[in-house]
């Protein structure tokens, strides 16, 4: 597990174990699947996008697919804000994955962005967009090939020139360098398993990133706005824009979520694979962020789900006396 704490004045790392790669320490150039933490990537990538007039907020999704596709919506046109704001009406995953593939070693390699497009033929949303919340990697996904459509281009293409080069994130990708396959840990399952690198070809919006502590250290630091950047105000809209969740004192903003407790706000997001478990938030009152990465996937000591453990100890490095309290059953 690599730990870090970020404030005005500095950003401070430890590690602990091992990363699994021969004669390799763990340190601030490990290269771990961040999961999740993707979706806030992709929530930044339409936040510049728009601030470009390349796309608006409440265009229909519709508009950025192939024209085959058919979105049979329920009251109004499903938006882009809908997607990064986990209102869309769509689930948490498509329902024609096929049968038994969450027990592979990599259970999305085979799904691809045809397969997603061929979900929305039978599905029709039970909810109106903009009105009810569920978590959805199946509408992030649909997020990042509607933008990477918008421009024509991959949607890594996109992760690179719209964040990474402005951030200069050399080490965040979905496509390994030689340098990061040197640093890649081995992920380890629940059952401490090896664990392959997942591949999500139609849900790589969602959680495809790799990164590494160093990266995403700068990404932070530009999130809290303690670094000049180009992405400033299109990193500042992600929590500028709220919507409520189920679970009271948190919103959804585009793609972080937004927790407060008493006079403190904390803007936070896990990520799993099926070897690593990350942690990336901050407090805007107090300036300071932390970030957990971990090879490995555990559950809290109370039982829980698996994000439980990177959530707490995050948690306890912003603010030792904000309380997570049930915030994992937003994955629910």
């Amino acid at each position: 597990m690599i730990a870090v704490t970020v404030d005005r004045d500095s950003a401070r790392m430890i590690s602990h174990g091992k990363s699994g790669v021969a004669h390799l320490a763990m340190n601030g150039k490990t290269v771990f699947e961040i999961g999740s933490i993707t979706k806030v990537i992709t929530a930044l990538m339409l936040a510049d996008m728009a601030a470009h007039g390349e796309v608006a907020f409440d265009d229909p999704v519709a508009k950025y697919l192939p024209p085959s596709v058919t979105l049979h919506e329920n009251g109004r046109p499903i938006t882009l804000l809908d997607l990064a704001t986990y209102t869309s009406g769509l689930p948490r995953m498509p329902n024609n994955l096929p049968l038994g593939w969450q027990k592979t070693d990599n259970p999305l390699a085979g799904y691809t962005p045809d397969n997603l497009y061929a979900f929305f033929s039978g599905f029709t949303p039970a909810y109106e967009p903009g009105t009810h919340y569920e978590y959805a990697n199946l509408g992030f996904g649909l997020l990042g090939l509607a933008l990477a459509r918008r421009v024509g281009k991959s949607y890594e293409d996109l992760l690179v020139e719209r964040i990474c080069n402005p951030l200069s994130l050399n080490h965040t990708r979905i496509t390994l360098s030689p340098d990061m396959r040197k640093h890649v840990v081995q992920g380890r399952d629940l059952d401490v398993r090896p664990a392959q690198l997942w591949d999500m070809p139609a849900l790589q919006g969602a959680g495809a990133a790799r990164s590494t502590a160093n990266d995403l250290i700068v990404f932070l630091k530009a999130c809290m706005n303690l670094n000049r950047t180009p992405l400033n105000k299109a990193l500042a809209r992600l929590i500028e824009t709220r919507r409520p969740t189920p679970l009271a004192g948190t919103d959804a903003g585009l793609g972080w979520f937004i927790s407060s407790d008493k006079n403190e706000q904390i803007v936070w997001k896990t990520g799993v694979t099926g070897g690593c478990n990350t942690f990336i938030g901050f407090s805007p009152q107090n300036r300071r962020g932390a970030i957990v990465l971990a090879n490995f996937l555990s559950r809290p000591s109370g039982g829980g789900p698996v994000d439980g453990t990177v959530l707490d100890i995050g948690m306890h490095m912003i603010n030792p006396d904000f309380h997570p309290g049930d915030l994992l059953l937003l994955y629910r």
